[in-house]
Parts: structure tokens; C-alpha cells; sequence
């Protein structure tokens, strides 16, 4: 696909107050908005010839249980109850499919530790898919209480990462 393509159907989207792209063919968009899907990435950019797209998409994660959930256990004879299984409360998944970096680069600082504390939107690990490092970000401001992977680590989509309290 090339910008000749792009521009050959001659769609406009707009930019904002009065600005458009001139130019740019939907079916690029939708081409590249599948192979986000496709693929498991958040964003694409392009450019060439001076024109520039991006194409992003919100990732929305939760964690999801396999099957129906048993009723509670009844309290032991000690009167304390059993923990429930899953995950916990607070527990940050992995939005994809990747290899989990716990620090920017080799030698460096890691991003987090148990006990620190975390606004919502710091970076708390990187997960590298295909060859791009994607940041995860905290969801909501708290402290780390816990790190379930370890760095370089292969990861699954929706596999718990940590845990914010």
C-alpha cells in the first residue's frame, strides 16, 4: 500500500475546527485498523511523502474467569474464611501477548518495586510485542504490594503482571 493508494479515492478526515487530510483513502484506515487486531498492537503510524497517519486504538483490559464461580466456602471451625481464588484486588493484567520488561533498558533502574507508590498513568512495566516495546500504565494511583512476573518473561493477554492497592 502507498500513499498514490491512499490518496486515489480522495476521502477527507477532518482534523478539527476547519482542517482536513486531504486525501486519505478509508479503506488504508480500515486496512490498518485490522491489522492492529490482527497483530494485538495499540498503534500504527505511517508516513511518507511528508503525509503522516496514525492509526490507534483504546485497549481495554479486564480479567476474565474461566467458568462459573463456586459459592463461598462456609467459615472454618477457627471462624476465619478461605481466600478466594483468582485474581486479587488491584491486579494489573497484561493488555497482550509479549515478552515483559520490568526496567527501561538492561542495567537500569527497574520502573517499579513492592511498596512503591504509583500515580494513575506511570509506566510500571513494558511489554515488547513484535518488536515494540509497549508501555503498561498504572490504572488508578496506589501502591505496589506485589510483581507476579519477572523480567523477560514471557507473558500471556490477561495474565496477572502486579497488583495496586
Amino acid at each position: 500500500m502507498n500513499m498514490k493508494d491512499v490518496r486515489s479515492i480522495g476521502a477527507r478526515i477532518p482534523l478539527g475546527k476547519g482542517k482536513s487530510m486531504p486525501n486519505i483513502d478509508s479503506s488504508v484506515i480500515r486496512e490498518l485498523a485490522d491489522l492492529l487486531t490482527e497483530t494485538g498492537l495499540t498503534e500504527i503510524e505511517i508516513e511518507q511523502n511528508g503525509s503522516r497517519l496514525r492509526v490507534a486504538r483504546q485497549v481495554v483490559s479486564s480479567f476474565v474467569s474461566e467458568g462459573p464461580r463456586a459459592a463461598a466456602p462456609a467459615p472454618s471451625a477457627g471462624g476465619e474464611a478461605a481466600k478466594p481464588k483468582g485474581p486479587a484486588a488491584g491486579t494489573v493484567p497484561s493488555p497482550m501477548v509479549g515478552t515483559i520488561y520490568l526496567a527501561p533498558e538492561p542495567g537500569k533502574p527497574v520502573f517499579v518495586k513492592v511498596g512503591d507508590k504509583v500515580n494513575e498513568g506511570d509506566t510500571l512495566l513494558i511489554v515488547e510485542a513484535m518488536k515494540t516495546m509497549n508501555p503498561i500504565q498504572a490504572p488508578r494511583s496506589g501502591t505496589i504490594t506485589e510483581i507476579l512476573v519477572t523480567d523477560a518473561e514471557p507473558v500471556e493477554f490477561g495474565q496477572p503482571l502486579l497488583v495496586i492497592v
